[in-house]
């Protein structure tokens, strides 16, 4: 790995080639400042990031050999709660998966979205990641609510959302969602928190309501 060496040329493309690490078994980097601007804005603490980082990495060696061949595993994991999206082969596949991920140590939910399916195609994975790049793109532009504190993961055309919210942000959130171009179906995997625990974590408070656009795309909770 280069050590600061035109640093700026790597950053930038580190910036272009992030869509395209959308489906791959975990991999995290980043620079220093930006590593610290993002988890100054985390409402997890910073062990928690790590530690759901780590998960990540644990989750995906712990996949058998003998399903890894047929199968597209993606590890998301936010405050010990981790989202297991892609294909595998088999039900029984996609249970075993499910029951090594809730073995882990510190995870204290699993949701398990894997579908029996072929593995995705690379255009596929690409047109995923562009609609991952389009949402947080709208999140951001709405000024309703912080970007920084919903994770967008985006399968086969279903956009997951993830974060530590109040209603009002996961409403908002939603919403945005539902009207994004691409999006077939929105799945609220969000851990909804009072206004109260909200204040405690921020150093700020988040942005006041607007109204939300018009929904289209159906919502599922889980």
């Amino acid at each position: 790995m280069m050590h600061k060496f035109k640093l700026g040329l790597g950053a930038a493309a580190l910036i272009l080639a992030l869509p395209m690490l959308q489906g791959c078994i975990p991999a995290v980097i980043a620079t220093g400042a930006a590593a610290g601007v993002m988890s100054a804005h985390d409402r997890r603490s910073t062990g928690t990031q790590t530690d759901d980082e780590t998960t990540e990495w644990k989750a995906a060696q712990a996949v058998p050999e003998k399903y890894k061949a047929l199968a597209h595993i993606n590890y998301t994991a936010y405050n010990r709660r981790v989202l297991i999206t892609g294909e595998v082969s088999s039900e029984e596949a996609k249970a075993i998966v499910g029951e090594q991920t809730g073995k882990l140590e510190g995870v204290r939910e699993v949701f398990n979205e894997l579908a029996i399916a072929p593995a995705s195609a690379l255009g596929n994975r690409s047109n995923d990641a562009y609609i991952t790049s389009k949402l947080k793109a709208r999140l951001v532009d709405s000024n309703q609510l912080s970007a920084n504190h919903i994770k967008v993961v985006t399968e086969a055309g279903i956009a997951y959302l993830m974060g530590i919210v109040t209603e009002r942000e996961a409403k908002v959130a939603v919403a945005i969602a539902r009207t994004t171009d691409g999006v077939r179906k929105v799945v609220n995997v969000m851990e909804v928190v009072s206004d109260a625990d909200v204040r405690r974590i921020d150093s700020s408070a988040p942005g006041g309501a607007r109204t939300a656009p018009a929904q289209t795309a159906p919502v599922e909770t889980r």
